[in-house]
């Protein structure tokens, strides 16, 4: 059994910080302080609290230049993962609505093209003979494929989120509010964000031109874009907050593309109870799963259907594959574990890199995410593109903004890293096969450098003690309900001593508990996933979520543990 990571709780708000959140549950009114909240107004949700669709720089050129191309054929070229594939639908979804003649979409293979407008996908888009591409939730970085397009006569928008380089590409407009010198509110934008802001100019455009309704339309597909922030795990500001509970306020009220009702269904999920968490761990997955192994286009199709018969066939297949996925993604996990594990936790670098050349080059950013967890400090996998270069996917700490430890590497060592790219605590990168040793060797160096203090420690950071009287179903149900929850903005996690009353294995690897407060109180129902294993007894301190469970139509309070350690044996 491995070691029980160390428990910190966040600092405590001040009784003032509490105050200023108004006339509210005080332990929630306590949550939101925790995470940052100043004022009652940032739990304000409605459309009209979001950043002003004109702050956002070159958006009425970039929206000027869309309505030019209305009776021309335009292309969108997407990305390979949820935020690519919301994106792709939300703009032919609205560009269609407002009534342009010609639309399409091109997602590039990962596997033929690699990732963004490269060269040769610009050959393939032209010859659609398109007098517009679109790129969504990437472009920023496409300065070839932009020279390319520019030369065979085609302009390029981009419309992007992620950092830019030090050289921008050509484009006919770039909207990013990552861009040097912005000023725009919310940096923090997926790129089914920044798509959502250029439709709503265009809409207002329209409507101010005569159409009456056009301003409305992108709202009615708001779903969409709660679903790509979600999934690609931006941090959710008050901006993005709005975005989500938008989208997901419209979803319990039966409001929503038939494709993300089809895949909730698939999932055991409804969307008249739909939250945060489902769009990034049921439904997000589903369509990843499409782009990592085979195409993504099965989940753009999914999400641009108003057949309901049409999609739920696509979200089966979409199960199907993300079934495929855990199969393969298993069988990397346990490699490597093997190679982390044999290497010996003392010998484990500042930031590690693991690579095996069977690894499937699709899958390599989760087995990044799931060796992050087990040694908590930066990971990169690697897996083979080809013949010549390896394919990486790196996810980082708290504390460590990966795309500039990338940076720092190709900066002490130019030539070293083909191309990278990406966020803060998400990036991806191309090297040589031969130049990997050199790669290892030279990223722990640049994090010893810039991360001197970098806390591995893998600490998990709760909200502290739940009180035994809030640990009930009407509590639970408020919890779900106080979100939208999600990164920067994390679900209340809570820790306490309980004394065992219960256990038992249930499923593969799970272990099913009851417990007790140590306090007093009464017993409940708790679940730890894929920790089954130990015999737990006497007193025992978790880190814990308190969440609703419903079976046959009958709802209890249930604790969802993320981990258990034993305290005390309380047994004579």
């Amino acid at each position: 059994m491995r070691a029980a990571r160390p428990i910190v709780c966040r600092p405590s708000p001040s009784a003032a910080d509490i105050e200023r959140l108004g006339d509210i549950d005080p332990l929630h009114a306590r949550l939101y302080a925790m995470r940052g909240l100043k004022t009652a107004g940032e739990l304000d949700y409605g459309l009209a609290q979001l950043a002003p669709v004109s702050a956002l720089e070159n958006i009425d050129d970039a929206a000027s230049l869309v309505i030019a191309r209305r009776r021309e054929r335009i292309i969108v070229i997407g990305d390979f993962d949820v935020d690519g594939a919301t994106s792709t639908a939300l703009m032919l979804r609205c560009l269609r609505d407002f009534g342009f003649d010609d639309v399409g979409y091109l997602v590039p293979n990962r596997f033929e093209y690699g990732y963004g407008l490269t060269p040769e996908i610009v050959e393939v888009a032209a010859q659609r003979s398109p007098k517009l591409l679109i790129t969504v939730d990437n472009g920023v970085s496409s300065v070839a494929g932009v020279a390319r397009a520019n030369e065979l006569g085609i302009p390029v928008l981009v419309t992007d989120h992620h950092l830019p380089g030090s050289v921008l590409p050509d484009a006919a407009v770039i909207l990013n509010p990552n861009l040097e010198g912005s000023r725009f509110p919310s940096r923090n934008l997926a790129g089914v964000g920044v798509a959502f802001y250029l439709l709503a100019r265009i809409g207002r455009m329209l409507e101010e031109l005569g159409e009456a309704g056009a301003a409305k339309i992108p709202a009615r597909y708001l779903d969409l874009v709660a679903l790509g922030t979600v999934a690609d795990v931006v941090p959710l500001d008050h901006n993005n907050r709005v975005l989500v509970q938008q989208g997901l306020t419209r979803m319990r009220a039966g409001i929503a593309v038939p494709g993300i009702d089809a895949l909730l269904r698939q999932a055991g999920r409804s969307l008249s109870r739909c939250i945060s968490t489902d769009l990034g761990f049921a439904v997000g997955p589903r369509i990843n799963a499409a782009g990592r192994l085979e195409d993504i286009s099965v989940g753009i199709e999914c999400l641009l259907t108003d057949d309901t018969n049409v999609a739920a066939e696509y979200a089966r297949q979409l199960d199907q594959i993300n079934k495929d996925r855990r199969d393969i993604e298993a069988t990397m996990r346990d490699q490597a574990f093997k190679y982390v594990d044999n290497l010996g936790e003392q010998h484990w670098p500042n930031c590690v890199c693991v690579y095996d050349k069977s690894w499937h080059q699709g899958v390599v950013g989760l087995i990044a995410a799931r060796v992050r967890e087990r040694c908590h400090r930066p990971v990169i996998a690697f897996a083979r593109e080809d013949e010549k270069y390896l394919k990486g996917s790196g996810r980082s700490i708290p504390g460590v903004h990966i795309r500039d430890l990338l940076e720092a590497v190709a900066t002490v060592k130019p030539g070293l890293i083909e191309k990278f790219g990406g966020h803060a605590m998400a990036a991806g990168l191309t090297i040589a096969q031969s130049a990997l040793a050199d790669f290892k060797k030279t990223a722990a160096e640049q994090m010893r450098r810039l991360y001197p203090e970098a806390d591995f420690s893998g600490a998990i950071v709760t909200d502290g003690p739940l009180p035994d009287s809030a640990i009930n179903l009407d509590f639970a149900r408020s919890l779900r309900d106080a979100g939208p929850w999600g990164s920067a903005f994390p679900e209340p996690l809570w820790s306490g001593e309980f004394n065992v009353v219960e256990q038992r294995t249930v499923g593969e690897n799970h272990l099913k508990l009851r417990l007790r407060p140590t306090a007093g109180g009464s017993v409940v129902d708790a679940i730890a996933f894929n920790q089954a294993g130990p015999v737990y007894r006497g007193v025992v301190h978790l880190a814990y979520k308190l969440d609703v469970n419903e079976f046959r139509g009958v709802e209890n309070p249930q604790l969802m543990v993320e981990q258990i350690a034993p305290l005390r044996d309380t047994r004579a």
